[in-house]
């Protein structure tokens, strides 16, 4: 299993947050957590990532394990640069006064493998034509699909092979989200394991092999992908019908 999450539990301050909650994700996966704004989607990537603070949940109950491995006590930069795991957060924050070069090459500070990073350029340049051609501009001038395209990109430079995307359709036209959702598919059929949480459940759940439905910190649904859009609670919910 490459990962695991068991009974967890996760405060902000006071507050519960996450009320004991129980997934996995295989190798290979697209695993999708869908849910109304404050269920605990952000939280639970955060939790994942070992995000530091201020902005970390702090996790009281229950365990995280990668590759069958606790990594809750395992510092951020390991997450990324040894365990190969990258978070893509929600609104995009990448540095805009750096190029789109500059974010990426930001990514790489960790890795050895100039070869890797070589071929990592490139992917990057050919799932993105546009950072291509926009490498050199300040990256606080892009739109803001190519603000996401340069996340997903920066994220990619870490060399992972477990990427964590929080929302990643936010903000778009609809044309650059069926564009990003391509773009993510092809990605996995490359090998890249992805965790995603997304506002659009419909756009989600017909990318994703499996998904887990969040409400308020509890996860009262889950199945595949097939399964979740054919639920009838579901659809009611999440996806207008």
């Amino acid at each position: 299993m490459l990962l695991s999450v068991e009974n967890l539990e996760v405060k902000y301050g006071n507050i519960q947050a996450l009320h004991g909650i129980t997934f996995h994700v295989k190798e290979g996966e697209i695993v999708t957590l869908i849910g109304a704004n404050g269920a605990g989607k952000t939280t639970t990537l955060y939790s994942i990532a070992r995000l530091p603070p201020p902005e970390a949940p702090r996790v009281v109950g229950g365990e995280i394990r990668l590759r069958g491995d606790s990594i809750l006590k395992t510092a951020p930069h390991v997450i990324v640069d040894q365990l190969k795991l990258a978070l893509v957060p929600e609104g995009r924050r990448i540095f805009g006064n750096l190029t789109v070069l500059e974010n990426l090459e930001l990514a790489t500070y960790a890795r050895k493998d100039a070869e890797g990073i070589k071929l990592d350029y490139q992917k990057v340049f050919d799932l993105f034509p546009r950072l291509a051609e926009r490498k050199k501009q300040r990256s606080e001038s892009l739109s803001g699909g190519e603000q996401q395209m340069l996340a997903v990109g920066r994220a990619i430079m870490t060399g992972c092979n477990f990427l964590l995307l929080d929302e990643p359709s936010m903000g778009l036209a609809p044309l650059l989200k069926y564009e990003m959702f391509r773009t993510l598919k092809k990605l996995n059929q490359e090998g890249l394991t992805l965790l995603l949480v997304e506002q659009n459940a419909n756009l989600a759940l017909h990318l994703a092999h499996r998904g887990y439905v969040l409400d308020t910190g509890t996860i009262v649904a889950e199945g595949t992908g097939e399964q979740l859009l054919g639920n009838p609670e579901v659809k009611k919910a999440y996806l207008g019908g």
